[in-house]
């Protein structure tokens, strides 16, 4: 019995240890980055797929501007994002979570780093950009959304855009927040609908990001 307590503590010490590493790692490589803008969204879009050619397009034109371009590191949306910043010769960062199945890091960036915490991942992602982009996406991108804006709204983080991408898609999730949230159940605030801004072009993002978020005035690490 003493051996299997040990031995568990043993675990747990490994676990700390691997975490504040994690934290320690990705601190360290974000630094390195003045102005920059997260994007999020699908691992399951390809390359043909209209969300992926806007990622590239959008991050592009924001890499060109002065902005590194960070993201999960993986396919899909996030591999979209750092082929736009790698094909202009931008900062290109992933972080990667490692998975047994869907995610491994694409090969279009410049910097990246491996977790395997979700959690350590997910403080990285959300910690020093200017702007985060969210396309379409499935219950990561949902928790990487509403992460930010909880932040946002507790007031834990400076107010900064969060753009959403894809009328069609985002339209019915902001309608049933108005409608159920706002409205009926009074369970957020109408100035809380404000902490995002939904756009349906890479040209309409990319005015709104520029106009919001001066790339010479990078948030503080």
């Amino acid at each position: 019995m003493t051996d299997l307590f040990e031995n568990d503590d043993a675990v747990q010490s490994w676990r700390v240890f691997r975490i504040v590493s994690e934290f320690v790692n990705g601190f360290e490589i974000l630094r390195k980055y003045g102005t920059a803008a997260t994007f999020f969204g699908s691992a399951r879009f390809s390359p043909t797929d209209e969300y992926y050619k806007a990622a590239e397009d959008l991050a592009a034109r924001l890499s060109k501007a002065g902005f590194a371009i960070i993201t999960g590191g993986g396919p899909g949306v996030m591999e979209a994002g750092n082929v736009g910043a790698f094909k202009v010769g931008g900062q290109s960062v992933g972080l990667n979570i490692k998975l047994p199945v869907e995610q491994k890091l694409n090969t279009y960036v410049t910097e990246s780093e491996d977790f395997h915490f979700f959690f350590s991942r997910k403080v990285m992602l959300s910690f020093a950009s200017e702007v985060y982009v969210y396309f379409p996406g499935g219950f990561g991108t949902m928790d990487e959304l509403f992460e930010i804006i909880t932040l946002i709204q507790t007031k834990k983080i400076s107010r900064i855009p969060v753009v959403l991408y894809g009328e069609e898609f985002w339209k019915p999730l902001i309608a049933f927040m108005e409608k159920q949230m706002v409205k009926k159940y009074k369970t957020i605030s109408e100035e809380d609908m404000d902490i995002f801004h939904v756009v349906d072009s890479v040209d309409e993002a990319f005015q709104y990001i520029r106009t919001h978020v001066d790339p010479q005035t990078p948030r503080q690490i």
